[in-house]
């Protein structure tokens, strides 16, 4: 194994456990059930720090997909 390749693996790892972290941080789209009777807040504007969420955690999952295929398709042994 190369050091390219290592550092690339823990780099997986981390973006991996980071995109987890971020995912989890975000406030849940709906009510369930519970909006049924009442006006739901699922399309209301997203606002400050939602947004920046979502966009910090769209480019951390296309950070970890470029990973993958790098080391999936063996560009770096």
């Amino acid at each position: 194994m190369s050091v390219p390749y290592i550092i690339l693996l823990v780099a997986e790892a981390v973006l991996g456990l980071f995109m987890v972290v971020l995912i989890l941080l975000h406030a849940p789209k709906g009510e369930g059930m519970g909006g049924i009777g009442a006006g739901a807040t699922m399309f209301s504007a997203k606002r400050g720090a939602e947004g920046g969420l979502d966009r910090l955690t769209w480019i951390v999952v296309l950070l970890f997909m470029a990973v993958c295929m790098v080391l999936g398709f063996g560009i770096v042994k």
